[in-house]
């Protein structure tokens, strides 16, 4: 947990957020150990601001990564602990329901939670059922 904690905050001073002056860092504990991370990058558009949830399980599944333990995630909102935005909240939910979610501060404070309980109900890959067959056929 420490050295994803401590990884998160590292990668939050990488941020790009030039119009919110909002840093947030992420980092994954992926099942054979290794540690991602990512940060928030943000845009002139703001809808294509990418967080740094998204960012971190990106670049993850571009290294070949899909199987995640827990992640951290870092920011400062005073009093109040930061915790991924809906879009996060699937994206992460996808690889790991059951994921060990721990959300700090940059004065180390730290809440645990988990996937689960931020996003109970979740839209998973049970809930679909995608067709093999040639949409063509389907006319």
């Amino acid at each position: 947990v420490k050295q994803i904690v401590s990884k998160a905050k590292e990668v939050r001073e990488k941020a790009y957020c030039p119009y919110s002056n909002f840093s947030v860092g992420a980092a994954l504990l992926c099942g054979d150990g290794e540690i991602i991370d990512g940060c928030n990058v943000e845009n002139v558009s703001y809808g294509l601001t990418i967080c740094a949830e998204r960012s971190a399980i990106c670049k993850a599944v571009s290294q070949g990564q899909k199987v995640f333990k827990s992640i951290a995630i870092c920011a400062e909102m005073k009093e109040h602990f930061v915790s991924p935005c809906g879009a996060c909240r699937q994206v992460l939910a996808e690889f790991n329901i059951n994921m060990d979610v721990y959300l700090c501060k940059p004065n180390n404070e730290i809440f645990k939670t988990s996937m689960d309980k931020l996003l109970p109900l979740f839209f998973s890959p049970n809930s679909v059922s995608f067709s093999s067959q040639d949409p063509k056929n389907n006319i």
